[in-house]
């Protein structure tokens, strides 16, 4: 099978496997005004698929519906992981824990600066991030999907899909080198033993 025949096909099964409402989602703007009851708009409903955040007031519109709350952390709309949906495979993507609850950022948060000693970054936005992670962001992940990315940085197989990465069926491998190598500061010097 060709490169272009293989990224064809990954991107059909990437792009089939995505729910209906999470690009949506990533393209919404929260923490505005509602226009018609002028509270904060920080809550989604998964089942209109809709690039419109809605107020806490907004919900009775929509009866039966889920619903998931965002939240705010250094200005990037942040969401609680127990409240993602289960059709969404979030591993790879590093954690934070904000108000003692374990959170995801939803959008990509590039650095300004990336640090000279980067042992692991996130593979879309060179966001430097722990060992175990391959994404800064639920975005950063749905891009290395849809947008094939993510065949870009690692060699492609035949075996491998999209699909692997969001169904959860196969886990993710650390890049080659990842590990943070623990350099010593040198020989300790301490005060003789025995001073008059």
């Amino acid at each position: 099978m060709s490169g272009g025949v293989l990224q064809e096909e990954t991107e059909r099964r990437g792009a089939g496997l995505l729910p209906p409402w999470l690009k949506p989602l990533l393209e919404t703007t929260f923490f505005s005004n509602c226009r018609f009851h002028g509270e904060p708009t920080n809550m989604y409903c998964l089942g209109c698929c809709m690039t419109d955040a809605l107020c806490s007031s907004c919900l009775a519109s929509h009866p039966g519906h889920h619903f998931i709350q965002i939240r705010r952390s250094s200005y990037h709309d942040v969401v609680r992981v127990n409240e993602i949906p289960k059709a969404v495979d979030i591993s790879g993507i590093q954690t934070y824990v904000i108000n003692s609850a374990k959170v995801i950022f939803l959008n990509e948060r590039p650095q300004m600066r990336p640090s000279k000693s980067l042992a692991n970054a996130c593979r879309i936005c060179d966001r430097s991030l722990l060992d175990s992670f391959s994404y800064c962001s639920l975005g950063c992940k749905i891009a290395a999907i849809s947008d094939n990315r993510y065949l870009k940085q690692s060699p492609p197989s035949l075996d491998r899909d999209a699909g692997d990465l969001l169904s959860g069926d196969r886990k993710e491998q650390p890049p080659p080198g990842s590990r943070r190598e623990k350099r010593r500061k040198g020989t300790p010097r301490r005060a003789p033993m025995g001073c008059c």
